[in-house]
């Protein structure tokens, strides 16, 4: 009979304990041990290894082309396409779209050869609802397959014979291994069916998918090692309130982590958003007090975004900072900045900042576009309509440079811009095209002497 022996195991970074603890002593999480039964396998004192070192010029390599998903955003972010035998995994917040964009990529694939869609949570009777009503009435593929199944033993036996070229297991939490005596979702059932699940992915040539839940700080739900598990893990992102939705990657063994995917949920489901930039400034209102555009970059895409801001007097002591799709240190940082460098007292005004979609900017190089927008709302004076602002803000004022300042441009001059105002430290090398006023500026105080200039 195997010995069972108790263990406790941290919920957020995997790291076990003989005994209960408060604390987990590596990530310092409060409350995050759970107790866990496992078998005790007996250890042995020599190793024994299943292959010798092989050299490198020796190794012989198989076909490694991508296999395109139907989808051209989601191929993108994966680096061109799925890798055959590679493991990913998907995760993101309640109701943001997983499962209808995995859905839609099955679909997709179905039409090159057979594809398996797992679900642990929905009948095959409502995914098949689901489906017709995203192909908008039309009848799938009849090499989609699918199959509620939990057992994950189960799972890998019609995987091996069936040989899906795509395989959706939704979701790992679900799965369960006769393995292990503990319940479904687990840290030892996820860690295990992960496991499993790649090495079925390696040794069938077939690329897995993996969707994870997460918890209410926006992190995949289970064990750090899952993440370091699979090949690549992306992050379905987006408002609930809006209907665009960001996929992007921040692990990848074969492709870029930079790269970032947009579509537009509608009633047939995730519609690929071809031209973002356009549709973030549809609904813009020009000449008015308090907007600025911004190019920020996401992964290699240039994407200008309508950021707003708002001061208003305040009627406590203490003014508030609110910030909506940016961080708030670094609206904090560019309020100090136009207070003490530029001469604008906000330290009596409520200040609010607003990236319309719902989108997320992190990067510095919105940082002019934003201090344009508070120093528009607290001047009352408009920007110009045709203009854009790329550049980060120093601590003493200064404008910094940014990357990829050509692609910037174009694609501003693309969307019919006239004027960009640039960090004048990175315009000795990089001409404008052709119908675009470049205008660098050294400092914060002189962009906004130029920009909110006296139109007449």
């Amino acid at each position: 009979m195997a010995k069972l022996k108790t263990q406790y195991v941290c919920q957020q970074c995997g790291r076990t304990a003989p005994k209960p603890l408060g604390r987990c002593p590596q990530c310092g999480e409060w409350n995050s041990m759970i107790e866990e039964v496992v078998e005790a396998r007996p250890t042995s004192s020599a190793t024994v290894y299943g292959q010798a070192p092989v050299r490198l010029d020796q190794i012989e390599t198989g076909n490694d082309d991508r296999l395109p998903l139907g989808m051209a955003e989601f191929s993108r972010v994966l680096g061109g396409g799925v890798v055959p035998g590679s493991l990913v995994l998907i995760g993101g917040d309640p109701g943001i779209g997983k499962s209808t964009l995995l859905l839609q990529a099955s679909t997709g694939m179905a039409a090159r050869g057979p594809v398996l869609y797992v679900s642990g949570e929905e009948s095959v009777g409502q995914i098949k609802n689901r489906a017709v009503r995203l192909t908008d009435g039309a009848t799938p593929g009849d090499r989609l397959y699918l199959l509620t199944e939990t057992d994950l033993g189960r799972v890998i036996g019609h995987i091996e014979e069936l040989h899906p070229l795509l395989t959706v297991i939704d979701s790992i939490q679900t799965m369960q291994s006769a393995d292990i005596d503990s319940a479904a979702g687990s840290i030892s059932q996820v860690r295990e069916c992960a496991a499993r699940l790649q090495a079925t992915a390696k040794s069938s040539g077939g690329a897995i998918f993996l969707v994870g839940h997460v918890t209410k700080e926006g992190a995949i739900a289970g064990p750090r090692v899952l993440e370091h598990i699979v090949d690549t893990v992306l992050y379905l992102e987006g408002d609930s309130f809006h209907s665009y939705r960001l996929l992007r990657s921040v692990k990848n063994r074969f492709g870029p982590t930079s790269e970032v995917g947009v579509f537009e949920m509608g009633s047939t489901g995730l519609v690929e958003v071809t031209n973002p930039s356009e549709a973030f400034l549809a609904e813009r209102k020009a000449d008015a007090p308090g907007s600025a555009i911004a190019i920020t970059m996401e992964g290699t895409r240039p994407l200008l975004v309508e950021v707003q801001g708002l001061t208003s007097p305040s009627a406590f002591g203490y003014p508030r900072r609110t910030a909506n799709g940016v961080d708030n240190n670094r609206l904090l940082l560019l309020v100090a900045v136009l207070s003490r460098r530029v001469g604008i007292q906000l330290s009596d005004q409520d200040v609010f900042v607003n990236v319309v979609g719902g989108l997320q900017v992190g990067e510095p190089a919105a940082d002019l576009a934003l201090a344009s927008a508070i120093a528009s709302s607290a001047r009352d004076r408009a920007l110009p309509s045709d203009l854009a602002l790329v550049g980060e803000v120093g601590l003493s004022g200064e404008l910094r440079s940014v990357a990829q300042l050509p692609a910037r441009l174009n694609e501003a001059s693309r969307l019919g811009f006239r004027e960009v105002v640039i960090p004048a430290t990175g315009r000795s090398r990089v001409p404008g095209p052709a119908g675009l006023k470049v205008s660098p500026v050294a400092s914060l105080a002189e962009a906004l002497s130029l920009t909110l200039r006296s139109r007449g």
